[in-house]
């Protein structure tokens, strides 16, 4: 294996992750109300908008900025200032369209990209601590979501999965209950 194909290889498994963690975002906002995803619990506390805004401005700076080459034009305070409401489908259709761009920057890298050391958010970083800094962030947040989701929801919240199997971890008794 090249330098290059083990490039490629982790831009694809980080794309990977951020195709997957939008995946549990757009759950979340299926069973959620416009007003609910930009509910405050407090004043000082984000909304789920505030999140979704907030991961658009980060993925397009580190990733699609970054890595990619495309013009930095993040304004971050504006991603915690607003108040809404922006519709979900428009949420759903920013995030979507960055994981695009992001998915782009990130299948086609090679080893040159991900080793040179360039300046983001202030930060000098290769292009690899990007990528490790930009997923987890973004896997964060989206945690931060779903349990937002699930204050908000209570027992109407409707999980993604649930194990069927003693292997994926379901318990026996809950087994026999399910038939």
């Amino acid at each position: 294996m090249t330098a290059d194909e083990l490039s490629s290889a982790v831009g694809t498994a980080a794309a990977h992750e951020f195709a997957s963690a939008l995946g549990r975002i757009k759950h979340c906002l299926g069973q959620l109300t416009g007003e609910q995803v930009w509910h405050r619990s407090q004043p000082n506390l984000n909304s789920i908008g505030n999140l979704i805004l907030h991961l658009c401005g980060n993925v397009r700076q580190w990733i699609v900025a970054g890595i990619g080459g495309a013009a930095d034009t993040r304004d971050r305070p504006a991603e915690f200032a607003e108040q809404g409401p922006i519709p979900k489908a428009e949420l759903i259709q920013r995030l979507e369209s960055v994981i695009a761009d992001a998915t782009r920057a990130l299948t086609g890298v090679i080893a040159k990209q991900l080793m040179e050391t360039r300046r983001i958010q202030g930060f000098e970083v290769t292009g690899l601590a990007a990528i490790f800094d930009s997923v987890p962030h973004f896997r964060g947040h989206t945690q931060e979501i779903i349990h937002i989701t699930r204050m908000l929801l209570g027992d109407a919240y409707r999980f993604a999965w649930t194990p069927t199997t003693p292997e994926e971890g379901i318990d026996c008794r809950e087994r026999r209950r399910l038939g």
